[in-house]
């Protein structure tokens, strides 16, 4: 018998003493972990499948159970981990590429707690919320640079198609397949009663949903899952994917074990076939193709909805960002390397990319220096957790914010990181239908209104303590944040002063 060299990373811990016998973490648990022996009249765990999503922790109605973090070491050594060892007895035994699931889990610098937010005083004092208008509608979409009237004087509405929100937030891309219908459905209707949008991502859209067309933003991705007329003609926008912060330069790939029934007729393609999207758009290897596109897409919809390029946050991003705002282009998406995904290699998940911090400070300075920052609007996403990064993020100069992750953890995703393996415990990432129905619409949908609704609260204090009144007013204002603990090149790019300057 084969070696098995890696030893469980989580262990199950049952207080007998107040466990029941119930079996409800029997039940509960799609992987398998739970069993009851019979012979003995008692319930054992294996502990190698654990992937400690706390579904049996939050359902046993004694709290008789625990996940710990398992005791077990290696020798130490600073450089060879045990996480790497198991990483290479992991490939060894397999000789497969290693995959991940949702967003970086190193310890790279989180720039939004290295940077702090002003506060008015006494010359220009702060706004009381509460009894004051705080206006945190914005507007995404080219903006003209000129103001025409006609003959007798009126100002002509020259505004391009736009995207309307109540708070400056969106539902990322998360497609119909790699999350669950009841997801799905959760995330339409929220954004439907918030005011704000929601992302299709690349798997077309369900035909029980069209109905919250108004609300959602349609994904053209390389591999064109779901593209055809109606689908086009029902978003309120439409999003070119050409990159994702999880795994830059790399496609896209939905298992055909997760192609069944209706993901299959929403996707266009056989049940049990691989949905694949190649790295590359076929038909996109420069920012001339690129505008091909965009006005394909427009010329398709009749110019009536404004078109959003998504890219991933790399090295060269400001350069990049400024072709996508000449291709045409009315919003660019720059997602960040801690962004979320359903399945991505490990080694680019953990390795590729850059801070959306320092990614977002980079373009807008570019594209203002360039004289173009009107021509496109800026929405940025990947490590979105709470509103003060928002905040944050739109005083860098973002317009709005993508979501994706803390919006799932509103659903109940307890973040096990094995969304890859098709058998979330809480009907997120699953189309198993006795696992999808654990997430109940109903509730899911109130529970991200409430999330948003906070959030809108919280914005709307912060910005009051700055003594401003609009996002509008935000946006850019750089003088509102100070570093602490930042280098002068990491000040530099940012584009903020030092706390105490």
């Amino acid at each position: 018998m084969a070696i098995n060299y890696i030893y469980p990373e989580y262990e199950v811990v049952r207080n007998e003493k107040r466990c029941i016998g119930c079996k409800v973490c029997v039940r509960q648990c799609a992987n398998g972990v739970h069993s009851y022996d019979e012979e003995n009249q008692c319930l054992m765990a294996d502990d190698a499948k654990c992937v400690n999503c706390h579904r049996c922790v939050c359902l046993c109605p004694t709290k008789a159970l625990k996940i710990v973090k398992t005791d077990h070491t290696f020798k130490h050594n600073a450089h060879w981990t045990g996480e790497t060892i198991n990483e290479v007895y992991r490939q060894a035994d397999t000789g497969g590429v290693l995959l991940s699931s949702m967003g970086n889990p190193k310890p790279y610098p989180i720039y939004w707690d290295k940077m702090l937010i002003n506060a008015s005083q006494v010359t220009n004092p702060s706004i009381d919320p509460l009894r004051e208008p705080m206006e945190t509608k914005v507007f995404l979409g080219k903006k003209p640079t000129t103001i025409e009237r006609d003959e007798n004087g009126e100002i002509k509405n020259n505004l391009p198609p736009q995207i309307e929100l109540s708070v400056p937030i969106m539902f990322s891309a998360m497609s119909y397949g790699s999350i669950s219908y009841n997801a799905h459905e959760s995330l339409a209707r929220a954004a439907t009663e918030l005011g704000i949008l929601y992302n299709t991502g690349e798997g077309g859209l369900h035909e029980d949903f069209y109905q919250y067309g108004p609300n959602t933003i349609v994904q053209v991705a390389s591999g064109r899952f779901g593209v055809h007329k109606d689908y086009l003609e029902a978003g309120a926008a439409i999003e070119i994917k050409m990159g994702q912060g999880a795994k830059p330069g790399i496609g896209g790939h939905l298992p055909g074990a997760k192609i069944v029934g209706d993901i299959s007729k929403t996707r266009m393609i056989p049940e049990g076939s691989d949905a694949i999207s190649p790295a590359p758009h076929h038909d996109i290897y420069s920012i001339e193709d690129l505008r091909q596109l965009v006005y394909s897409l427009k010329e398709a919809s009749n110019y009536t909805k404004p078109v959003i390029v998504k890219i991933a946050a790399v090295h060269n991003v400001a350069a990049i960002a400024s072709g996508v705002a000449r291709s045409g282009a009315d919003i660019i998406a720059i997602d960040g390397f801690k962004g979320g995904t359903g399945a991505a290699p490990t080694r680019i998940r953990d390795n590729v990319g850059i801070p959306i911090e320092l990614a977002l400070a980079s373009v807008d300075a570019r594209l203002r220096e360039e004289g173009i920052r009107n021509e496109v609007s800026i929405v940025v996403g990947g490590s979105i957790r709470n509103s003060a990064d928002i905040v944050k993020a739109i005083a860098l100069g973002a317009d709005a914010v993508y979501i994706a992750t803390s919006a799932l953890l509103a659903l109940g995703c307890h973040l096990c990181r094995s969304c890859h393996g098709g058998k979330c415990n809480w009907g997120i990432a699953t189309q198993v239908p006795e696992l999808v129905k654990r997430l109940n619409p109903e509730i899911g949908y109130k529970r991200l209104v409430n999330l948003v609704s906070a959030w809108e609260h919280e914005i709307k204090e912060m910005m009051g303590g700055m003594g401003i009144n609009s996002i509008e007013a935000l946006k850019g204002n750089r003088l509102m944040l100070r570093g602490i603990g930042l280098t002068e090149k990491e000040l530099e790019i940012l584009g903020i002063q030092h706390a105490g300057e």
